[in-house]
Order: C-alpha cells, then structure tokens, then sequence
C-alpha cells in the first residue's frame, strides 16, 4: 500500500446528512428553548391565587398597583408624622417624640440620624437658622444640629 504525501482536499464536499441535522438543530435549537422557556414563565401563576395558572395582562397590572399600596416603611411613617407635627409644635417638642419613638422601637435607631436631620433642615425653613439652633439636643447624636447647620449653609 502506497501512502500519499500530498493532502487530499475535499472538493464540492461539505458532508453528509448527519452534518447537515447538526447544522440545522445548532440553529433551531436554541430558538425552540428560548421560545418554551417563555412560554413556561408566562403560565406559572405569579399572583399565588389558585384561580388560573394563566398569566394575564390584567394581572401584570394588579401586581403593579398592588406594589403601590404597599405601606411605608416604619422610619418613613415616623418621619412623615414628625415633619407634620413640627408645623404645629416647636422642634423641641418633636425631638423628644423621635426619642420617644427611638426607644419603643428599637429597629428605627438606624434611621433616627437621618430623621434628626430633615427635621433640622424642615426647622430651618419653618423658624430660620438661629432660632431652629435653639431648639438643638443630643437627639440621634446631634443630627438635628447638623441638619440645621446644612441647611443654613
């Protein structure tokens, strides 16, 4: 038997039916498990109700205005009630109740520096720089002094 040094090249070759299905399914294929893949997303039922596993439009739309009504956080509550209060009472008045609130609630601690200084800043507006400053206490590490010295300068 006499082997040859040349290569042989494949002329007009570019193989058999077994290369052209793998061809045809590296193509296809991932457009099919994309294609079932979403179509599996849309039928679970997100909304957790045993009515249809169906996925709606009207039911992208209740989750949307569901997330809405979602309560505030608690230091948002908190915040919102104390910049409310001090259009009725003096700063003094309202740090004491953000202390108040600090001890009930230990869990708002976190929140009690950045409350302590939009109250400062919100008294700043409300009685002017000096007189807000009066008002100042360690409550919260002396952010209220803080956020009344930012909102002066």
């Amino acid at each position: 038997m006499k082997h040859s040094t040349t290569p042989q090249t494949r002329r007009g070759h570019r193989g058999g039916p077994a290369r052209r299905i793998g061809r045809t399914l590296a193509l296809v294929l991932p457009v099919v498990l994309v294609l079932s893949g979403t179509l599996a997303v849309t039928r679970v039922n997100w909304t957790g109700s045993p009515r249809s596993s169906v996925l709606t439009a009207t039911d992208v739309t209740d989750a949307h205005v569901s997330s809405k009504a979602v309560a505030e956080a608690p230091q948002d509550v908190l915040r919102d009630q104390l910049m409310t209060e001090l259009q009725d009472r003096n700063p003094g008045q309202v740090l004491t109740h953000l202390q108040q609130a600090v001890n009930g609630h230990p869990s708002l601690a976190q929140h009690c520096t950045s409350i302590a200084r939009a109250l400062g800043r919100a008294a700043v507006r409300i009685y002017g720089a000096s007189r807000a400053q009066s008002y100042a206490r360690p409550v919260c590490d002396t952010s209220f002094a803080s956020g009344v010295l930012a909102a002066h300068s």
